[in-house]
């Protein structure tokens, strides 16, 4: 049986530091190592970053991955307000690599 697949894909505004926004990912997972053990947050915590196009993707297709997205998504409107990100859900598979990190469909 295949394992089901959810990835939160977050955009970021233009003026948000992308830098600090990495730190908060790290952050989030550190958080999360405390509560689910460093061994489920390596196995589990699942993330791609594309600094360029502003995107944060997070595996949350286990109970460790969506608490990753919940103490990410909660920092993140701590520290950038918000309206300064979105977040869309999506089905897709966490991508390979941070570049390919956008929703289907929105390829040019």
């Amino acid at each position: 049986m295949q394992a089901r697949s959810l990835v939160y894909r977050f955009q970021f505004a233009e003026d948000t530091d992308m830098e600090e926004v990495e730190k908060t990912l790290f952050l989030s997972i550190l958080a999360v190592g405390f509560l689910h053990g460093e061994a489920a947050v390596r196995l589990d915590a699942g993330y791609a970053v594309d600094a360029e196009k502003r995107v944060v993707a997070v595996d949350a297709a286990t109970e460790t991955g969506r608490a990753v997205t919940r103490v990410f998504t909660g920092f993140c409107i701590l520290e950038y307000g918000d309206e300064n990100f979105s977040i869309v859900r999506d089905g897709d598979p966490l991508p390979q690599s941070p570049a390919a990190a956008e929703p289907a469909g929105a390829a040019a």
